[in-house]
């Protein structure tokens, strides 16, 4: 199915590796022109690499900034429109949230969580969003995560996933008469090279198996190339009228209805 993203300006945060680069790739394979973006060096150039490989030096660009910082984004934004002219698509897939307890967890790990995670996607959308005016429309799709929609995980990752997905929605009702479409992504557990599972299950390698057993209906993890697919999807016209919405990604791990 060509899902009518040829020639699209597409912005992906945290794009260097993992969900962020699967995204990248999905919509590079759809024609779109990708903007990586990253804090190091040596995985954004490997990022960009791997695209380029995949379609051509012209249709990648990567930025090296920091998008925790307004200063950051705003930079991004605007190499953006300065090699490409135009921004039609932007996912917000930075995120980090530390901490424990509600005893143990600091005001200033809750501060960081948010941040590092909320701030980046309203920064950034609040950039881009009048570059997609012009352009007649657009689409946002925010990553978040099955534990912004019920219990697991940090204290911490549930409010800042949750206020993503919330987020989302609140966007997606506020700009629909621009024609902007925005949609958040929910994951389950993902297995990639360097992520948290990954590292877990090179820790506890029975630990890993039997959380897999125990909680993952099809005994096995899911990928970062399958939420990159559906995060392509959602930014394409293919998907016109699904805007507001959280679309799960787990395999069936979480049990919200």
């Amino acid at each position: 199915m060509d899902l009518g993203l040829s020639g699209k300006v597409a912005i992906i945060t945290g794009s260097s590796r993992g969900l962020g680069l699967a995204s990248a790739r999905a919509l590079a394979l759809e024609g779109c022109r990708v903007v990586l973006s990253g804090r190091t060096d040596k995985t954004l150039a490997d990022a960009a690499r791997q695209l380029t490989e995949l379609t051509s030096a012209d249709a990648v660009h990567a930025v090296r900034t920091d998008v925790s910082q307004p200063d950051g984004v705003q930079m991004l934004v605007e190499e953006t429109v300065s090699r490409f002219g135009a921004i039609d698509v932007l996912v917000n897939n930075v995120g980090l949230a530390r901490g424990g307890s509600l005893l143990e967890t600091t005001d200033e790990a809750w501060q960081e969580a948010f941040d590092q995670t909320l701030m980046p996607a309203v920064r950034a959308s609040r950039l881009a969003v009048p570059h997609m005016q012009r352009r007649g429309g657009g689409a946002i799709v925010i990553i978040a995560s099955i534990f912004g929609r019920e219990a697991g995980g940090r204290m911490t990752y549930n409010a800042v996933k949750a206020a993503e997905i919330s987020l989302a929605k609140s966007l997606a009702q506020q700009l629909a008469p621009m024609n902007i479409r925005v949609n958040s992504v929910s994951p389950g557990s993902i297995l990639f090279e360097g992520g948290s599972w990954w590292k877990r299950q090179q820790e506890q390698p029975q630990a890993i198996a039997e959380f897999v057993a125990r909680e993952l209906p099809f005994g096995r993890f899911g990928t970062a190339e399958e939420v990159g697919n559906v995060v392509a999807f959602l930014a394409s016209p293919r998907a016109g009228w699904i805007s507001g919405t959280s679309v799960v990604v787990d395999g069936c791990q979480s049990r919200a209805f």
